[in-house]
């Protein structure tokens, strides 16, 4: 997602010491890594993590719309929000491995793998995606709802721009306070409001959609169902009981989502990202391209590297389908550093 001079506000002044902390945090986790690699693009990148890593492995080519997906780097940071310490007493009985998909087979959402096409939804995507698995969760397995994305790219006008970025904070702030519809990925039938921006690229046996080339437009605001559900707009819509965002700690992460589901993390991209395959990220090469949006389910430990289990937007034919996984414990990117989530009703 791309921000221009004609929809950028200015700063704050006090957004400004939190938007220095997060560019030294970047310049600072970039330290370890060369100079000339910081700085390598296209054919010299794929060479060089071919060559300088083993954790993950990569393509010859970026994924397409790559830069369509992202938002600025200023929606990383969650607006200065409180945070809720982890008041749980450190009892070491968090377990090596736990994936929530495991612990909750029964709740679908787990398993179900948005696209957000060429538009920087990702904050309202991977929100809508944590509070469907939430809701199953708290009522254990007997609400299996998939909440809608585009209620929220679309209707919260305090959350962002749209597809030009947004606060994931500011998406679960609104499912307190105004609620969200049901929803899912573009063309579902049986929910108010589905993903309306059709999806780029080839995907299996799909139709062929087209290249990713521009960033889609944000749809406008309907406060209507789409034709064929019976249920009305307001009648439809599900509620949150409280947002927040977690500490930059490991464990308070962990136990977040062993108690109540999964939780939604902004991070800093880089190029290599583009060109992840499978594995286990993390962060080698390449500039800085823009800031994510994210779902963490889970956690596990692969030869000795401790890794995130990860729900990505991006389709169910990117990476380990749909979902990556990235190491934990390091900060890395900013992961574990700018993390959200909420109760629900």
């Amino acid at each position: 997602m791309k921000i221009t001079a004609r929809n950028m506000p200015m700063y704050s002044l006090e957004c400004v010491p939190k938007l220095l902390v997060l560019v030294i945090c970047i310049y600072l986790s970039r330290a370890e890594i060369p100079l000339e690699a910081q700085v390598l693009s296209g054919e010299p990148l794929v060479e060089y993590l071919k060559q300088n890593q083993k954790l993950f492995e990569v393509g010859s080519a970026p994924t397409p719309g790559f830069k369509s997906k992202l938002m600025d780097l200023r929606f990383v940071n969650q607006n200065r929000q409180p945070v809720v310490e982890d008041e749980e007493e450190d009892n070491g009985e968090i377990p090596e491995s736990y994936d929530a998909r495991v612990e909750w087979a029964n709740c679908s959402s787990l398993f179900y793998i948005r696209d957000q096409a060429n538009c920087g939804s990702c904050w309202a995507v991977s929100s809508a995606a944590a509070m469907s698995d939430r809701i199953c969760i708290a009522s254990k397995g007997v609400k299996q709802v998939l909440i809608s994305a585009q209620d929220l790219v679309s209707c919260c006008s305090y959350c962002g721009y749209g597809c030009d970025g947004g606060w994931p904070i500011k998406a679960w702030q609104f499912f307190v306070r105004e609620g969200v519809v049901t929803g899912g990925n573009y063309g579902r039938q049986g929910c108010c409001r589905p993903y309306e921006i059709t999806p780029c690229g080839r995907h299996g046996r799909e139709p062929y959609y087209g290249e990713c080339y521009d960033d889609a437009a944000t749809p406008r605001c309907k406060r209507t169902c789409q034709k064929g559900y019976k249920t009305t707009y307001k009648k439809d819509k599900r509620f949150g009981r409280k947002a927040y965002q977690l500490p930059n700690s490991v464990k308070a992460i962990q136990r977040e989502i062993m108690t109540h589901g999964p939780v939604v993390a902004g991070y800093t991209v880089y190029e290599d990202f583009s060109y992840y395959t499978r594995g286990i990220y993390k962060h080698t090469a390449g500039r800085a391209t823009g800031g994510h949006a994210v779902k963490i389910i889970g956690w596990g430990k692969e030869k000795g590297t401790p890794y995130w289990i990860i729900a990505n937007s991006w389709h169910d034919d990117w990476g380990e389908k749909g979902f990556f996984r990235m190491i934990r414990g390091i900060n890395d990117c900013g992961i574990e550093e700018e993390v959200v989530t909420g109760l629900v009703r």
